[in-house]
């Protein structure tokens, strides 16, 4: 049967997608940024997916206030790079898993889970760059075809209300259920996108956060039950407007079930106007 075996978390700092675009990843400010992440290339790729599912939001490109899911899933067989207002980013095309998409939104919308299915999407830098930081070459080139299938999550939260951190974690616990269902043997790596505590605009503007961050790093694997009772306001008051997305790590750290353990961190202040986070966890129960 297909198995959760890693789950990761990342932040999708759109300048980090133009420093790999302009080959700007070795300029002093940058250089550290990237270096967090070496670890994570040498691992993921010694242990490759054979697809990743990956929750991200998406930021105006595919949604707007015409339509607003909660939660969506991507179930084409491919989706291309989204046109954000200066072109798309120059890389490849994400290739999705549709067999297995179709069967965790029939297994989750079963579970009770009221998934959009998307049949055609673009993909915006949220999906975007934690491919690159993860994929790239060491020198951080992408690559001209990212080397897993890829299948998209966009979880609401730029409009309110946003799901709960509590919901996001059963969402994750019913895809892992739908990933265990489901008959081929592959291996399946969960990434949950955005944060860490940033705000973008009015007088809060450029707030960050490294107590609250740290914290929530700490309890993935000290206190994950802890995450799963921070209410929006919480959010709102010591993260910015902007670090609730973290309620899509929680997608993440439901799926990957009670036992497991961290293989790597990258915390880094400032990452453009963000706290940028990063963080790796083994599945000890799949292995």
């Amino acid at each position: 049967m297909a198995r959760i075996t890693h789950g990761l978390t990342t932040s999708h700092v759109p300048a980090i997608g133009a420093m790999i675009d302009q080959g700007r990843t070795d300029d002093d400010y940058w250089k550290p940024i990237f270096a967090g992440y070496e670890w994570t290339k040498d691992y993921v790729a010694k242990n490759m997916p054979d697809v990743v599912i990956l929750v991200y939001n998406d930021h105006a490109s595919a949604f707007d206030m015409k339509v607003i899911p909660t939660f969506a899933i991507g179930c084409a067989d491919k989706f291309e790079p989204a046109d954000e207002g200066w072109g798309p980013r120059p890389v490849p095309p994400v290739e999705g898993h549709a067999d297995l998409a179709w069967h965790i939104a029939q297994s989750c919308i079963l579970d009770e889970f009221d998934m959009t299915i998307i049949n055609e999407m673009d993909v915006d830098h949220g999906l975007t760059v934690p491919l690159d930081v993860i994929f790239d070459s060491k020198d951080n080139k992408t690559p001209k075809k990212w080397p897993t299938k890829v299948i998209p999550i966009a979880v609401n939260v730029v409009t309110y209300p946003p799901p709960s951190g509590n919901r996001c974690w059963m969402l994750g616990e019913a895809i892992a259920r739908a990933v265990a269902s489901y008959p081929e043997d592959l291996n399946v790596h969960i990434w949950g996108t955005g944060g860490m505590s940033h705000q973008l605009q009015g007088p809060r503007a450029g707030l960050i956060n490294p107590d609250w961050d740290k914290r929530f790093l700490d309890d993935l694997t000290r206190d994950p039950q802890r995450l799963r009772t921070i209410e929006h306001i919480e959010y709102l008051r010591e993260t910015g407007s902007e670090g609730i997305e973290m309620v899509m790590w929680l997608i993440m750290r439901g799926a990957l079930g009670p036992n497991v353990s961290e293989l790597h961190r990258h915390y880094h202040v400032p990452c453009s106007n963000t706290a940028l986070g990063h963080i790796v966890l083994k599945n000890e129960d799949a292995a």
